[in-house]
């Protein structure tokens, strides 16, 4: 298997067999909890404070570590764009700052997931190109890294890496040439993406020289003065020794490797440890903020949206000829007992208007059509059962063919009365609303199933909230809408309407009004409604609405 089909088959969740995430935050953990214990029985807790107090006590000289420590991954967002001309800088800082959040909480530097998902979640850009850059650049971070090290220390270097070290060092090396492989092969096949450059390369190897400087900084705070050469050296000893950390942020690992360095430049062990300490308490803390942040920022994030955007003005409709007809329509599935009454039911007349009424038949296997067009309905077949928010979706089609001046829909089984049909398309046809719902629960309710009526009004607070308007009855099927909320409404999922109907409008900024109707249980029939059911196809479909772009 090559590094593409690892990376498509983790994608897909086919081909690639993945250790269980429990067992890889337990081993963090204990390795964490061993690294910790060894720790404080080996740092100077008075001395570790004193340096704290040295850096807080120098505003200037750590504001100035920071920045530079920001600076190296400004750096790197910008050496990304190099690969990904359409990337935005914003999209690629934040999803640098976001891996870098997380493997300071998560085990074996796992967190450059997180770099990966924020792009393709954020973007229009393929997993495949995100992974390969990704990949190349972090191999070739790392790559840059070592021949710095090289550079200013190659005695140092080589005593210091010794065989365990030379063995990740060749693993690296197999990865780089593999993701750089699949850059390679990518650069030919998509115009999106392209070889880095000398000026990825500049940039790379700058950053590693930015981050020495908060080492510097620290090992100061703790007492010690080392060179820019040493520092960098530090930096790669420390940095370096990460690829295989096995707690979250590498704690443990970076404290030991950044202790051996400075051991081996000269500097007395209690106080390497201290100056370790500092430089990682100062990495993690900007690490864990501007990971936080961009969680968040910029939008959408991997936060879904739980509340709907009310930022659209009103929208006002048009107003129809006076010779347009009201429709009224039925979705019905399986409805031959109640349809015909249903139908019959139904005004020939509202406000001076002419009545129409449709049946759009969902796939029913009993004689629905046959009972509808007895009772003097037109019939629209969908064919097979597609679901309650198709025939609805169908149902908009055909009365804009039809030049409704305004259209309302009911469910078919007599739960609610066609004869209030002027109660629901009055404001529609006054120019006081654009979507109308007829809410029981302002009305009058024969009869309704006590846990109907708690998951209704359960469904209808949460529709509340995340809806910013005052709902009564979120759930009702009875509803109006203007030609043009009609002919805008979109209903993203087939199963139902009532949520995701409700959300697109007041979100493209129909006016919405409730109107008071009668309501009584059905004595025939069955409703699909089932909870279990309805909330895992609901639920998703919300969510969706809520975080359309």
């Amino acid at each position: 298997m090559g590094l593409r089909e690892f990376i498509v088959g983790l994608k897909t969740k086919r081909s690639v067999k993945t250790v269980p995430t429990w067992l890889l935050i337990s081993l963090s953990l204990v390795f964490g909890l061993i690294a910790l214990v060894v720790v404080l029985k080996a740092v100077d807790v008075r001395a570790l404070r004193m340096s704290f107090d040295e850096a807080f006590s120098h505003p200037l000289e750590l504001s100035l570590a920071f920045c530079a420590f920001a600076l190296a991954f400004v750096f790197r967002a910008v050496a990304w764009q190099r690969l990904i001309p359409s990337l935005p800088f914003k999209q690629s800082l934040a999803g640098i700052h976001m891996a870098l959040g997380a493997n300071h909480v998560l085990p074996f530097r796992i967190g450059e997931a997180a770099r990966i998902t924020s792009v393709t979640r954020r973007t229009d850009l393929p997993l495949e190109i995100v992974s390969a850059s990704t990949l190349a650049l972090r191999t070739g971070d790392f790559l840059a890294l070592a021949a710095l090290g090289l550079l200013v220390a190659p005695g140092a270097f080589v005593s210091l890496i010794g065989p365990i070290g030379w063995f990740i060092f060749g693993v690296v090396i197999l990865v780089a040439a593999g993701s750089w492989r699949w850059l390679f092969k990518l650069v030919g096949l998509d115009e999106r993406i392209r070889l880095p450059g000398p000026l990825a390369i500049v940039l790379s190897v700058s950053a590693w020289v930015c981050e020495a400087v908060l080492v510097i900084f620290a090992a100061r705070w703790a007492g010690i003065e080392i060179t820019f050469f040493e520092a960098i050296f530090v930096t790669v000893a420390s940095v370096g020794a990460q690829i295989v950390a096995v707690a979250p942020g590498g704690f443990g690992t970076y404290e030991g490797a950044a202790v051996a360095a400075y051991l081996i430049v000269g500097v007395d062990a209690r106080l390497a440890l201290i100056a370790a300490l500092t430089t990682h308490a100062l990495k993690t803390s900007y690490s864990l903020i501007l990971g936080s942040i961009a969680l968040l920022r910029p939008k959408p994030s991997l936060f879904p949206r739980f509340r709907l955007r009310k930022e659209k003005d009103f929208v006002t409709s048009s107003k129809p000829e006076s010779s347009a007809p009201v429709v009224l329509f039925m979705p019905a599935f399986n409805e031959q007992a109640s349809v015909g009454e249903c139908v019959r039911r139904v005004p020939k007349e509202v406000a001076g208007r002419p009545v129409k009424i449709f049946v759009v038949n969902d796939g029913s296997s009993d004689r629905t059509s046959e009972e509808a067009v007895r009772a003097g309905a037109e019939v629209i077949e969908m064919g097979v059962n597609q679901g309650l928010g198709a025939a609805v979706r169908r149902g908009f089609e055909e009365s804009a063919r039809l030049g409704a001046a305004a259209v309302a829909f009911c469910d078919a089984d007599c739960e609610y009365a066609p004869e209030e049909l002027e109660v629901m398309v009055r404001p529609i046809l006054d120019g006081d609303a654009d979507y109308v719902i007829g809410s029981r629960f302002a009305g009058n309710i024969e009869h309704m199933r006590p846990h109907r009526r708690f998951g209704n009004k359960v469904l209808t607070l949460i529709l509340c909230i995340v809806a910013r308007e005052r709902i009564t009855d979120g759930q009702s099927g009875y509803r109006a809408l203007s030609p043009d909320a009609a002919a805008s409404a979109e209903i993203i999922h087939d199963f139902n309407y009532a949520q995701v109907l409700t959300l697109d409008l007041l979100a493209k900024g129909f006016r919405y009004q409730e109107v008071p109707i009668s309501y009584h249980f059905r004595t025939s029939g069955e409703s699909f409604v089932k909870l279990g059911k309805y909330l895992r196809k609901v639920c998703p479909a919300v969510l969706r609405e809520l975080n359309t772009v």
